[in-house]
């Protein structure tokens, strides 16, 4: 067997472990670091007043800094709990946490209803932007949403008569 050269220099990365004097960064690494003060040991633990899931990677310990804004509540926020027990690695977890969005979507949209205001769809979904660039896509898509609609009113009629 031939020996071969060890200068590896050509090769993107090589020598990132040399020892801090043979690396090309050492005049930027300062110990101390350059602003001194800036780090803390544990930030002060943002008060809790709503319900905030946490992932069974965080073994219960919670996050000093965490969103509070959208408690879980309703059927998405029992979904929501439900995915919470499974591992961030799971598809499971995610597939739940997807359909709970979608439901607290329509939730939304139901208390919006219930409070008197009617929520202007075509905007907020943006279908004047769909069908101004993708009409075949959007049409696609209205036309399963409205069979999709006429069928459950289909079975809605056909259940009330039944009784």
């Amino acid at each position: 067997m031939s020996q071969q050269s060890k200068d590896h220099s050509d090769i993107p990365g090589w020598g990132a472990d040399l020892a801090l004097e043979d690396r090309p960064a050492v005049p930027k690494e300062r110990m101390p670091a350059r602003l001194p003060g800036l780090h803390w040991d544990e930030p002060t633990p943002q008060e809790q007043k709503v319900e905030v899931l946490l992932s069974t990677e965080r073994f219960g310990k919670m996050t000093p800094i965490f969103g509070s804004t959208v408690p879980p509540k309703g059927l998405g926020g029992l979904m929501r709990r439900l995915a919470f027990r499974f591992s961030e690695n799971d598809i499971r977890r995610w597939m739940i946490l997807l359909a709970a969005d979608r439901t607290n979507m329509v939730e939304g949209v139901v208390d919006d209803l219930a409070h008197g205001h009617v929520p202007n769809l075509i905007d907020e979904m943006g279908l004047r932007s769909a069908w101004k660039y993708d009409r075949e896509r959007t049409a696609t898509k209205l036309a399963v949403a409205g069979g999709a609609l006429a069928f459950i009113a289909v079975l809605a009629v056909a259940r009330s008569r039944r009784k």
